[in-house]
């Protein structure tokens, strides 16, 4: 039988050493006996596409007359390994077709670097991890994975180093550990991290495929704990009792979330406030509507700790948000890191971080007005790494204390109450209505532009709801619902009134 070269494609984002791991696999084969070339198709950003590495390795013969004429691009259906960095990339690797069940062995990683169709979608626009693991797993011959990302941290490395150990555990290639590891240390570059990284991923491959082998891939389901730890602070304690008191089984676990939300955005008392909302719409509810109060509880403690200019301060200059950049830039302890932050605070979110009364001067029409609003027409860039960028946003996060005082929360407080009679309302007509109802709350998010077009398209559904009463059917609301959440621009929303006669 004639020989035939083997076949990989690397799929990796910029910065992830896609190139390094091409590199390194295009060595081992010339040093080992190999014919090897690779080729690249750089994607068009940094998650709008990967770039595509296509390595072929043709085995050597004594006495071949010429060398072999390799391809520059994978075709689908004729790929023996694919390398993908990212559980996304995997996808779109099967879904060009590159992945098959009768040949590919697949090396992925588990971890998620979201795309930017997911981070622009107005709701929640994250493709389903699990979903693409068991759609991966049934289109390959064999599939590898686990969270690269976190052995390359642990290492010290870059996740291309672990890519190579998970394949050399594959043994896929007709290479020992030691012709691998020779091939890292020809690089002369990052050599002992790489190495660290290799051997870890290797081994954990190995384990891992050996698990499979004995039906223990699954991790043994671990049984909670009787109870949770009491909180050490009194005023938290309090809280997690009256949840326990006066809350269903069903519904206690998304309330404790809202309170430890809640407490962590403002303070124990505004987590109080909180409970005796829910308290009050659980009395005013028909019946035993647990699955509309715990929906409730949800998106009421989404809506309580609303995006104002005191929360995006307060997490910007926290310091595990300097902690979590760093590990994600993979900057060592000795290295400087500069965090520069765009901002374009409009006159709007300007008036409504002010007292009330203050706030609602500024609105209006005046010089000072007119002053303040050509003073914001453009954004600024505010460097939060340097002491005085810093202290700038330190200072608007401090305005914590005087939120309760503010123009916003006025204003969303007026909002939430409205919302919260609307369920009450609708629920006497229609409890899964109600239910649609209580999760429109997801059109308010964000802040600045984003929050005024969210706030934008929640009103014009309430006022769907309102004019259409107990007519409105609830697959209708969630229809129109998702329709302003697929559009910014409330195109899709209208088009979707007017089908259903109600714009």
């Amino acid at each position: 039988m004639k020989p035939q070269p083997l076949k990989i494609a690397i799929l990796a984002m910029g910065g992830e050493g896609g190139g390094v791991l091409a590199d390194w696999i295009v060595d081992l084969g010339e040093h080992n006996g190999y014919y090897a070339q690779t080729t690249s198709v750089p994607g068009v950003a940094q998650r709008t596409g990967a770039t595509i590495y296509y390595v072929e390795l043709f085995p050597r013969e004594a006495g071949e007359s010429r060398p072999p004429v390799l391809a520059l691009m994978p075709l689908p259906g004729d790929v023996d390994v694919v390398l993908a960095s990212e559980l996304m990339e995997a996808g779109r690797a099967v879904q060009r077709g590159l992945v098959t069940p009768e040949r590919t062995t697949l090396v992925a990683s588990t971890h998620r670097v979201y795309s930017m169709a997911e981070k622009m979608a107005m709701g929640d626009g994250r493709v389903d991890s699990g979903t693409l693991i068991a759609h991966a797993a049934g289109a390959a011959r064999r599939f590898v994975r686990f969270d690269m990302a976190e052995a390359a941290q642990a290492s010290g490395s870059v996740i291309s180093a672990v890519l190579f150990g998970a394949l050399a555990a594959t043994g896929v290639l007709p290479f020992s550990r030691q012709q691998f590891e020779e091939t890292i240390e020809r690089g002369g570059v990052g050599v002992k991290p790489s190495l660290r990284a290799f051997s870890l991923a290797r081994d954990r491959a190995v384990a891992d495929e050996a698990a499979d082998s004995a039906d223990s891939a699954a991790d043994p389901a671990k049984a909670p704990g009787d109870s949770q730890p009491a909180p050490r602070n009194a005023a938290v304690a309090q809280l997690v009792e009256r949840v326990g008191e006066q809350f269903p089984a069903a519904v206690q676990p998304v309330v404790l979330e809202g309170v430890r939300r809640l407490i962590d955005y403002q303070d124990p008392r505004y987590a109080h406030q909180y409970l005796n909302r829910l308290v009050e719409l659980r009395a005013a509810l028909p019946g035993n509507e647990t699955t509309l109060l715990r929906e409730s509880a949800r998106y009421l403690a989404l809506w309580m700790s609303y995006e104002d200019t005191i929360r995006v301060a307060d997490l910007k200059t926290r310091g595990s948000r300097f902690e979590r950049v760093r590990s994600e830039v993979n900057a060592q302890a000795d290295q400087l890191l500069a965090i520069n932050e765009f901002m374009h605070p409009r006159l709007e979110e300007i008036c409504e971080t002010l007292p009330a009364g203050l706030g609602r001067w500024l609105a209006r029409p005046h010089w000072i007005h007119r002053l303040v609003r050509c003073c914001t027409q453009s954004g600024r860039v505010v460097k939060t790494s340097s002491l005085r960028g810093y202290l700038v946003l330190y200072a608007v996060a401090s305005l914590r204390g005087m939120r309760r005082r503010t123009l916003r929360y006025e204003l969303e407080n007026a909002r939430i109450e409205a919302w919260l009679a609307q369920i009450v309302e609708t629920a006497t007509l229609n409890p899964e209505l109600a239910t649609e109802v209580a999760q429109c709350q997801r059109l308010v998010k964000g802040y600045s532009d984003t929050h005024a077009r969210g706030l934008k398209n929640y009103q014009t559904l309430m006022a769907a709801v309102r004019e259409a009463g107990a007519r409105l059917a609830p697959a209708t609301l969630r229809e129109l619902r998702d329709a302003a959440l697929a559009d910014e621009h409330g195109h899709k929303l209208k088009a979707a009134l007017v089908r259903h006669a109600l714009a």
